[in-house]
């Protein structure tokens, strides 16, 4: 959960207490790490104790190398880790994300009271840099144990209280408000992900997006009555065969000028997926309750925004259904309308989420005139074939835009690789009976669901990101030990932050 471990900033200390972790960098090939002189006087009681340690374990510094040292003679506290951090020259601030993933990956569910010196030899270690191991420490923390009866001890994990002791704590705290956010938003969208479908029905997801009002996110919340007053039949076909009601919900951060175009992020929210009528195989079938993270990606990413206040006016638009069989359920060779007015004929009632995000797409387009719209859906199998787990897949209609998305890809972690749009691809979803047909075949099938979705966005700046591989059973890492990583999140915060924000 968010508030898994509770983080603070202090100076520098005069002596180490409690279970304590140094850092340290890696020396040249075959030499031995090095401590900041900070660390070093902090560790002077213990003589030459680390030295003999570090030579009989061959702890080198090197990125993910510990050294851990219990009741270290000449020193009152419990334990002692010293954390390898690389090549201090070469860190880059997912390095320092990943360095606190690492030392809280490494902290005992008993160690209660940890402090953490964040300084290395010949590096200005910045507040930004700490703040991102504070995120790393925050991120690699969170579990999601809501509907476990036995419960952890009181001296788990999630009773942790860690202290960064750095040069300026003021300046740390300052940056640590902007990025705690961000480390918030990470878990709504993890907790979103991870709830099972009898909790999150789309009437539950719309309420908890309405919790961002808290932050000061407009909420806006449209049942089916207002759905069909708009033509949203493609996302209502989806959705007719359950019992649950169909929602869409609009959140609006307004935190720059008045005049300015918003962005917007659109999210496909398939709270469960059965493949309706063209039903899917029992196996594994299970996992089709992660099949709104792209929803619940914007959720989140809205509660960053809000909470570090971004300057920037951002719409967030998400289509929550469930895709179930039922007498009323919607069957292969169907004709809808969309919003749009264009016909789509059902070829593959499993191939539901570009119905539902079509929609939502020409909503966001016609109602906000954004700059640009990125769209988040966990929307086909094939593209974890062609990139699978480590790169989500993107298709955009704007070179600027696709760059953009990559660079933060690279510089977040949360990887993105492009893959091509075509007229020749624009073809497979001719329909000899409607305007288009929702699946284009057995090839390319990621390619022709975004050349399906490239219908309704007209000639705004668009990108859409197919994260079946990343959003729901999520690759592990450094900063993630859950089944959902919140995938999405952090990069498109980056993508606001460095390109958009006035």
């Amino acid at each position: 959960m968010a508030d898994s471990v509770k983080i603070s900033f202090a100076k520098f200390p005069a002596n180490l207490e409690g279970t304590s972790v140094l850092l340290a960098a890696s020396g040249a090939a075959g030499g031995r790490a090095s401590l900041s002189a900070a660390a070093e006087a902090l560790v002077a009681p213990a003589g030459d104790l680390l030295e003999r340690a570090g030579a009989a374990d061959r702890f080198d510094g090197k990125s993910g190398a510990v050294l851990d040292l219990l009741a270290p003679a000449g020193l009152a506290v419990p334990r002692l880790l010293v954390v390898g951090a690389g090549k201090a020259a070469d860190l880059q601030p997912l390095d320092w994300l990943k360095l606190g993933g690492s030392i809280m990956g490494r902290l005992p569910e008993s160690a209660g009271e940890v402090g953490i010196l964040i300084d290395l030899p010949g590096v200005d270690v910045t507040p930004q840099a700490a703040a991102e191991v504070a995120l790393g420490l925050r991120l690699r923390a969170y579990s999601f144990d809501l509907y476990k009866t036995k419960k952890k001890s009181e001296d788990a994990a999630g009773k942790l209280r860690v202290t960064l002791y750095v040069k300026d704590d003021a300046a740390a705290k300052r940056a640590w408000k902007k990025r705690e956010g961000i480390g918030e938003g990470v878990a709504i969208a993890r907790d979103l992900v991870n709830e099972p479908a009898n909790v999150l029905t789309p009437t539950e997801f719309a309420r908890r997006a309405g919790d961002l009002a808290k932050v000061g996110v407009d909420v806006e919340v449209m049942g089916e009555k207002d759905l069909k007053k708009l033509g949203m039949r493609a996302l209502l076909g989806v959705g007719q065969g359950s019992d649950e009601e169909s929602q869409v919900v609009v959140m609006r951060w307004n935190g720059g000028k008045s005049d300015s175009a918003p962005v917007a992020f659109i999210g496909k929210g398939v709270v469960f997926d059965t493949g309706g009528i063209s039903i899917k195989p029992a196996a594994g079938m299970e996992d089709m309750k992660g099949d709104m993270a792209g929803a619940a990606c914007v959720v989140g990413l809205m509660h960053a925004l809000a909470r570090r206040k971004a300057k920037v006016n951002a719409v967030g638009v998400i289509g929550l259904v469930e895709n179930m069989p039922d007498g009323k359920a919607q069957r292969p060779g169907d004709i809808v309308t969309s919003m749009s007015g264009q016909t789509i004929e059902i070829i593959n009632t499993d191939a539901e989420g570009r119905l539902v995000l079509g929609d939502v797409l020409w909503y966001a387009k016609e109602r906000f005139k954004p700059r640009f719209m990125v769209d988040l859906a966990t929307l086909t199998g094939a593209i974890m074939v062609a990139l699978g787990t480590e790169n989500a897949g993107l298709f955009s209609n704007d070179d600027a835009l696709a760059a953009s998305l990559h660079e933060a890809g690279q510089e977040t972690g949360e990887k993105v690789w492009r893959m091509p749009l075509s007229p020749e691809y624009d073809k497979l979803i001719d329909s000899k009976f409607a305007d288009m047909k929702n699946t284009g075949g057995r090839f390319g099938g990621s390619i022709t669901a975004a050349q399906f979705l490239q219908r309704f966005v007209g000639t705004v700046p668009w990108a859409h990101l197919d994260i079946a591989g990343t959003g729901m059973s999520s690759p592990q890492s450094e900063i993630n030990r859950s089944w959902a990583a919140g995938w999405g999140v952090r990069l498109l915060d980056q993508l606001v932050a460095r390109q958009y924000e006035e």
